[in-house]
């Protein structure tokens, strides 16, 4: 007498539908905030540049004068542009511009913090939240997160 082993039953769906990615979100969203910060930084950085009245005025910065932060946030706009395009690329490379960019724009943040101080902490918090979703699930181990 033999033991027959009980059938397994299948699944209902196929394989590939059980491969998941788990950081393919936190990189879209990373990616797409650094695109949305780059626009705003370039029209920040536009309205310094031209003194434009949304900047409290008769403010004294400690390094520089407004115009000078806002060339700064002009051309750090169009590298995060390109940074954040080049993550949608999944390009190893784009992604640590991108998190070099969005940490030297939280510094940049600090030394605007005087002339808007609403609008400088909302991009400093959105700025931590790029780099943690492209230090954490960037990379190209991230499928090694699978459980």
């Amino acid at each position: 007498m033999t033991k027959t082993k009980p059938e397994i039953p299948k699944r209902l769906a196929d394989d590939s539908s059980y491969e998941v990615d788990p950081g393919k979100g936190w990189i879209l969203f990373a990616g797409i905030m650094l695109m949305v910060v780059g626009v705003l930084n370039l029209l920040a950085g536009i309205a310094a540049v031209d003194n434009s009245t949304i900047y409290t005025r008769d403010i004294e910065f400690v390094l520089t004068d407004l115009k000078t932060l806002g060339w700064v946030l002009i051309v750090l706009g169009a590298a995060q542009l390109l940074a954040g395009i080049g993550v949608f690329r999944e390009s190893e490379l784009a992604r640590w511009a991108g998190i070099g960019f969005a940490s030297v724009n939280l510094l940049a943040q600090f030394v605007l913090l005087p002339a808007h101080p609403g609008w400088t902490l909302t991009i400093f918090f959105v700025d931590i939240i790029i780099i943690f979703g492209l230090l954490t699930y960037g990379g190209r181990d991230r499928r090694s997160l699978q459980g």
